[in-house]
């Protein structure tokens, strides 16, 4: 569907996640991170040894969590 032809609520609403990734930064680069690693484990997984796979999986589950954290508001990082 076309932008022209949304409704005003869908407009509203694409207009304030807009807005959102440009106030929270950190959310942003987090999201970045995130789907760069899923670009380079798409392109990659045919190569990986299992190790690896573990490791990107592990990985992936890390930033999910991480942008989870940060939308929901909760700043402090985890230990």
């Amino acid at each position: 569907m076309t932008p022209a032809k949304r409704r005003p609520a869908a407009r509203a609403r694409a207009g304030r996640s807009a807005a959102e990734r440009r106030r929270n930064h950190t959310l942003r680069e987090v999201l970045d991170e995130l789907v760069q690693h899923v670009r380079v484990v798409a392109r990659t997984l045919d190569t990986m040894t299992p190790p690896e796979v573990t490791y990107a999986q592990e990985r992936l589950e890390w930033l999910a969590d991480e942008v989870w954290r940060i939308a929901a508001g909760d700043d402090a990082p985890e230990e």
